[in-house]
């Protein structure tokens, strides 16, 4: 009995290229509908982020059930589980800033308004 694999792998793809599309167009973008834009596929729960994250901890346990039939070495099952949880990491640490994202997103994008201070790029990580 075949598996379906053609229609997922093409999804993938299809996925693949959106994300492409997706940074192309946020490139291009006026800062506040960036800022916007950032918010949602940064959303732990609904955005591009977070699915990522369920797609992964999904393949984690995947290899898990492969690695123990033998079929994958533990080392993938490890790997995956271990991505899965720096990204949920990942994504914990970027929701701390979802409040500044969606007011970024509200401000108005005239090139008349003061420019806000330039802040220092170097900033220690508080955990």
């Amino acid at each position: 009995m075949s598996h379906p694999a053609p229609y997922p792998a093409r999804l993938a793809d299809e996925i693949t290229r959106q994300l492409g599309q997706l940074a192309d167009h946020l490139a291009q973008l006026p800062p506040p509908q960036a800022a916007h834009v950032i918010a949602r596929v940064l959303d732990p729960d609904t955005g591009v982020l977070g699915g990522i994250t369920h797609l992964v901890a999904t393949g984690s346990l995947f290899a898990k059930d492969q690695a123990e039939r033998g079929a994958l070495p533990a080392e993938v099952w490890l790997a995956l589980g271990r991505a899965s949880n720096e990204l949920g990491d990942i994504a914990l640490d970027l929701d701390e800033h979802k409040h500044a994202l969606q007011h970024a997103s509200t401000q108005p994008s005239t090139t008349t308004a003061a420019r806000p201070a330039p802040a220092p790029l170097v900033v220690r990580r508080h955990r």
